[in-house]
């Protein structure tokens, strides 16, 4: 039977369907507004159109993990455009929210730290007390790895100009870090992606030697495609990298309860390190 149909005709009605309990009838499609997966959904706000990290996550997540992305639309990078995000993020949280996902991340860490340790503390809380669901910030997440792998220092690489790494500094100085540097690499935001992996390598190992005696490595942002040179990193240098796409994957897991070690992106896949209380 051809189920087309003709120009114009009107389109059949949605079949009814009752609960068990017979009490309240409803139709198939307010049946499925929210979906879910086996080992849980989590939610993400994407800071940028910016293809890349969305396609790792997924790549690295252990089956049964659904993820629903949304994207906003960062272009430039600079202190005042994130300054002004907050209300376009806790509108993405909202619509997460009303699809009944077991965590919502917020992604993109310069909007949230230009608000400082305390005051991007403030704004997650209150969301979560207004949504009532568990949200955790990029920020928050990498204070959380960092600490996972024992790190009381680190040398931290961006690729944001001079002021927002002070900002950055600060952010983590505040969360009880001792930040040995925080250096950026010269690029336009958006030809962050086109840098090449060993650029990458050269400018954190660079960076990492000049300032001496830290306990890891941690890249900020996840603009730049560089899960490739985490393991090289951690084998040459004998630190821990604390990664932006393999620190929301490790979390995702310790949150969700779930435990699949992955080999070849560093110690945070491979080990799994507890997530402090």
């Amino acid at each position: 039977m051809d189920a087309r149909r003709a120009p114009g005709a009107t389109p059949p009605r949605l079949p009814m369907v009752r609960h068990k309990d017979m009490s309240e009838v409803i139709t198939r499609k307010e049946m499925f507004m929210s979906f879910s997966s086996w080992r849980g959904v989590v939610g993400m706000v994407n800071p940028t159109m910016r293809p890349g990290m969305t396609e790792e996550v997924c790549r690295l997540l252990p089956e049964g993990i659904g993820l629903i992305p949304l994207f906003l639309n960062i272009s430039r990078g600079t202190e005042d455009e994130f300054e002004a995000m907050m209300p376009h993020y806790e509108k993405l949280v909202a619509v997460l929210a009303e699809q009944q996902c077991d965590l919502i991340h917020p992604n993109g860490a310069p909007p949230f730290m230009v608000h400082g340790f305390k005051g991007e503390a403030k704004i997650v809380a209150a969301w979560e007390k207004k949504y009532k669901t568990p949200i955790i910030s990029v920020a928050q997440n990498h204070v959380r790895a960092l600490k996972a792998v024992k790190a009381k220092s680190f040398v931290g690489a961006t690729y944001f100009p001079e002021k927002l790494n002070a900002i950055f500094a600060q952010y983590f100085t505040d969360a009880g870090f001792k930040v040995r540097g925080m250096d950026g690499i010269d690029v336009p935001f958006n030809k962050v992606q086109e840098l090449s992996a060993e650029q990458i390598y050269a400018h954190i190992k660079k960076s990492f030697l000049s300032h001496k005696g830290a306990d890891a490595i941690y890249m900020l942002g996840s603009g730049w495609r560089t899960l490739p040179i985490i393991e090289t990193l951690e084998r040459d240098l004998q630190v821990p990298v604390v990664h932006p796409v393999t620190a929301r994957v490790w979390e995702f897991q310790k949150r969700l309860h779930v435990r699949e070690p992955r080999s070849g992106f560093g110690c945070m896949l491979r080990e799994l390190p507890e997530l402090a209380g």
